[in-house]
């Protein structure tokens, strides 16, 4: 039992290393900000969770990396790191439609 949960949590932290990884690669590329800055305009802008969700996509390759060496709970921590974001994800949304109203 606490062999999975060392294997979930793993996948968790990957999950969150690849999102500040596709986060920033996204960043370096596309804006002349830095990282903090960045973070701070998305946030003022509205736009922090559509900055998340383009960070998110890195997750796909440690994902399927998972699932193809048959490593599940690792795949499973990642799949859990996804849906925290998402909600996270729909919270900011939420905060940014009711926001305008």
């Amino acid at each position: 039992m606490l062999n999975i949960k060392k294997e979930i949590a793993i996948g968790l932290l990957l999950g969150f290393i690849c999102t500040l990884s596709g986060i920033y690669i996204y960043v370096a590329i596309f804006t002349n900000y830095d990282l903090f800055a960045s973070f701070s305009l998305a946030y003022k802008d509205h736009f922090l969770g559509d900055l998340i969700s383009i960070g998110a996509i890195a997750n796909f390759l440690p994902f399927f990396v998972y699932l193809k060496k048959n490593q599940i709970y690792r795949a499973r921590g990642v799949l859990i790191f996804c849906i925290l974001l998402a909600v996270l994800i729909l919270i900011l949304k939420s905060r940014e439609i009711l926001s305008l109203v």
